[in-house]
């Protein structure tokens, strides 16, 4: 059975798609995904569609999907590389990719999804009190 590799950077995860998807292969995928998540408790996935040609409205929906198990899971997801003809035919397909972050290439999408990680955990800790936005200590006794 044909598997698309996930790579793990640190507390991401790294998707580069080099094959032409079909409707198994994307569903084996989000499969492998969510595990992967679930087992490293990466906090971000990045994944890279600018080998492919064509998007349709399964493989389409799958990326959505796919970005909302991982928002489930606490990760985000970038999708990086979209062709223009790609972006069109989803756009008249009617299909808005609600909840997908997307970039023009990986390097973007790895700032994108590292800044969003970065401020996803500051919001986390101040939530709790434990510190500020800055990255320091909080004192509860002198907040106002």
């Amino acid at each position: 059975m044909d598997r698309i590799p996930i790579l793990q950077v640190g507390d991401l995860l790294l998707v580069t798609i080099q094959v032409d998807m079909h409707d198994r292969l994307a569903m084996t995928l989000q499969d492998d995904l969510t595990s992967r998540i679930a087992d490293t408790g990466a906090k971000g996935v990045l994944i890279d569609i600018s080998s492919l040609d064509v998007v349709d409205s399964f493989i389409g929906r799958m990326l959505a999907n796919i970005a909302q198990m991982s928002r489930v899971l606490d990760a985000q997801t970038v999708v990086t590389g979209m062709r223009p003809a790609v972006a069109i035919t989803l756009v008249e397909l009617g299909m808005s990719l609600e909840g997908v972050r997307t970039a023009l290439n990986v390097e973007r999408g790895m700032e994108l999804l590292r800044a969003s990680v970065r401020e996803a955990s500051v919001i986390a800790f101040d939530e709790d009190g434990s510190t500020t936005a800055d990255g320091g200590v909080a004192d509860a006794g002198t907040q106002e």
